[in-house]
């Protein structure tokens, strides 16, 4: 029968041999050492021996007695006890089990001798109980990673393997003590912030009159085009988040992974099921979906900042340069060709002259010049050349930036709402950056017209080279006078660039906060001090315990390094360590594709041939009888489910999502599984971001090749 949240085959399983134990899992725990050997030596038969030996590793390797069928073991497993005891005849071992106290007795010898405990024993319950309850609190894990833990730790510490239902009882009591811890503290620390909050976040639930949405689910949707204007939504959507102010909600005390996984639940949950959660879960649930909700509000923000960058400014600026290059180089080729006669005549004359030692005639230099090419042409030859061929370096550069700076309208709708947001910090390289962009609201509402922007209104220093002619000398403007537009699309670049090196930072954001805030430290560390230590079974100092790992990982390199230049794979794989130290990493050959041979061609074009054409939902039931796949769609709470029909029921709304044709065409009100209100629970509790990604794109291979048959 299953055990709450394992499977039958995961409940069968446990403290048993599942499998044959490979070669180095039979040296490592079916050697028999000294100690072993003086133990079944007192033994007199070779089938006692044999069998107390099995006794031994058994409860090394699987962590418990098997009792009533102690010789429930591999037979490889036997064979290999055997030669190291000299026993000819390994079957002897079958009348070890003949008189059932020997059994019991000598398994009681093994647990004295080599001091395993029972799990019953009260001495070390509450060392386990503090792992397990630490584990549950600071890891955002399921039922079973934690049940896998809690047998690792039971067996590390010589502890006997209880019942598989009492363990899973205990992990269940553990995750249940965690869950309402976490909602309490959440819900604790919403309500001290702000008595009003909490009724303002349960307000979000509500459908407004002639919506069809709840504003959660409004809040939820981010933005899908990238223009200027749906930058100026993002913005006013971070800001209308931001007005709930859940910053000041202190939840230091709560790990970050555990809060991550209640605004994931709550996230991938919908409204309706967010409000008919009972108090507190529901204010901890809102509370933690509001508060990454903002996170991830300023990520999408700050992603359409930088597709706008670039995909809409740098690259149809750098687009518009290059064609205006192109454009000019036929009359570069015509003032190159003019000039290069020119030159030639002129080389050659002056080799004359200085050959005989005679004087420079210019008159007559410049009538042999004019027998090949006209003085006026020449002229405009070097005129062509000066005016496309700037002197300055980085001309294609600068020419770039000054069709750059055309793409000003573009971020202008969203200057003001970018300027004055709070989202935004600096690290000390990106506080000028920053500064500079504070300003850029007055700057867009400055009439440069009546009122030109001069060099000391702006930061100078945060001009690059390239941009300095675009924004000090454009030609349109009073002598003296900055270019506005141009000014601030140079910001605006840096900005970007500062964002992508972390100078410059989002808080709270996930994927553009500064990396330094995620580690724990001073008070915040204390705090959890415990609860890591716990849940990590480490009773060493943190600091300790890293330098030991930093120098197992740095020994591990250098073993790798000396085996591959003993195998001389220099060709292909190379350790790069930079001088005087600093993170070494691996350097590894671009490696050409491997073409397709004919008869694989062959093979492809064969088997699609021969698919059958068959209805969706039998494609679907097929792919899952080879794969499984639909057992990856679980229950929002993880819990273990034996609904009848079930697969019918996902199958129905699987066909219904992908096809875009609702419910109502999947609905059979005679068959239990298809009627509205049970595709309507699955659809809530089922069918999910998470559970669909996580196993159906494993298969998305072969099942898309079915569909396109099917079709």
């Amino acid at each position: 029968m299953p055990v709450g949240f394992l499977t039958d085959e995961q409940a069968e399983a446990y403290g048993t041999f599942t499998e044959v134990p490979t070669r180095p899992e039979l040296e490592r725990f079916f050697f028999l050492d000294d100690d072993d050997r003086d133990l079944i030596a007192l033994r007199r038969t070779d089938a006692h021996r044999l069998g107390m030996a099995v006794q031994i590793c058994t409860v090394r390797y699987v962590g418990r007695f098997l009792g009533e069928d102690p010789l429930a073991v591999p037979w490889e497993a036997v064979e290999y006890l055997a030669g190291q005891l000299g026993i000819a005849d390994a079957s002897c071992v079958k009348r070890y089990a003949e008189r059932r106290s020997t059994v019991y007795e000598h398994a009681d010898e093994i647990q004295r001798r080599f001091k395993y405990r029972d799990f019953a024993d009260r001495k070390w319950g509450r060392e386990f109980r503090s792992f397990l309850y630490g584990r549950a609190w600071t890891h955002a894990e399921g039922p079973v990673a934690l049940f896998n833990h809690a047998v690792t730790w039971l067996r590390k510490n010589r502890v006997l393997l209880p019942g598989v239902s009492v363990l899973a009882r205990q992990v269940s009591e553990a995750r249940t003590a965690a869950e309402r811890r976490l909602y309490d503290a959440v819900a604790r620390a919403t309500y001290r912030a702000d008595a009003v909050l909490a009724p303002a976040l349960a307000e979000l639930l509500v459908v407004p009159e002639g919506r069809r949405v709840s504003e959660l689910e409004r809040l939820r949707t981010p933005p899908v085009k990238s223009t200027g204007t749906a930058m100026v939504r993002a913005m006013e959507r971070v800001e209308e988040i931001s007005a709930f102010a859940l910053g000041r909600v202190n939840l230091s005390r709560v790990p970050v992974n555990r809060l991550s996984a209640l605004a994931r639940y709550g996230q991938l949950s919908k409204a309706q099921t967010i409000e008919r959660a009972p108090e507190p879960r529901r204010t901890a649930l809102l509370t933690a979906v509001v508060r990454q909700l903002e996170a991830q509000a300023v990520d999408e923000a700050l992603d359409l900042f930088a597709v706008l960058m670039a995909n809409r400014l740098i690259s149809p600026a750098r687009r518009a340069s290059d064609r205006e290059r192109l454009a000019m180089l036929p009359q570069l080729e015509k003032a190159a060709r003019i000039l290069a006669k020119a030159s030639k005549i002129l080389t050659e004359e002056l080799d004359l002259v200085a050959e005989h030692e005679a004087d420079l005639d210019v008159a007559a230099l410049w009538a042999a010049v004019e027998e090949a090419v006209p003085r006026t042409a020449v002229a405009g030859a070097v005129a062509t050349v000066e005016a496309l061929v700037p002197e300055d370096d980085g001309s294609a550069e600068a020419a770039m930036r000054e069709k750059l700076a055309l793409r000003y309208n573009t971020v202008r709708p969203f200057l003001s709402l970018l300027g004055e947001s709070d989202a935004l910090d600096a690290a000390p390289a990106g506080r000028r950056i920053l500064k500079a962009v504070r300003r850029l609201p007055a700057l867009s509402r400055r009439r440069v017209k009546d009122r030109p922007l001069l060099p000391r209104e702006v930061d100078a220093e945060l001009v690059p080279a390239m941009w300095k002619r675009a924004v000090f000398s454009n030609a349109k403007l009073p002598q003296g006078a900055v270019d506005r537009d141009a000014y601030v699309v140079c910001v605006l670049e840096q900005l970007h660039r500062a964002l992508n090196r972390r100078d410059v930072f989002a808080a709270p954001s996930n994927r553009w906060a500064d990396p330094r805030a995620r580690l724990l430290d001073g008070p915040r560390w204390e705090a959890m001090r415990a609860d890591v230590l716990a849940g990590l079974s480490l009773t060493e100092d943190a600091d300790e315990h890293l330098a030991q790992l930093v120098r197992g990982l740095d020994a591990a390199w250098r073993q790798m390094v000396d085996r591959l230049q003993e195998a001389g794979a220099d060709a292909k794989v190379e350790i790069v360590v930079p001088e005087g130290g600093g993170r070494a990493r691996l350097s590894v050959d671009k490696l050409g594709a491997v073409g397709e041979p004919e008869s694989l061609t062959w093979l492809k074009a064969t088997t699609e041939a021969m698919l059958p054409r068959i209805d969706l939902p039998d494609l679907l039931f097929e792919v899952h009888s080879w794969t499984g796949f639909l057992d990856a769609f679980g229950h929002v709470s993880e819990r273990c489910t034996r609904m009848e029909g079930l697969l019918v029921s996902l199958v129905a709304l699987l066909v219904a999502e992908s096809c875009n044709i609702g419910l109502t065409p999947v609905i059979d009100p005679e068959n239990k599984a298809l009627t509205r209100s049970r595709l309507s629970h699955v659809d809530q509790n089922y069918l999910r971001a998470d559970t669909i990604f996580s196993e159906l794109g494993m298969h998305s291979y072969g099942f898309d090749r079915w569909t396109c048959s099917a079709a």
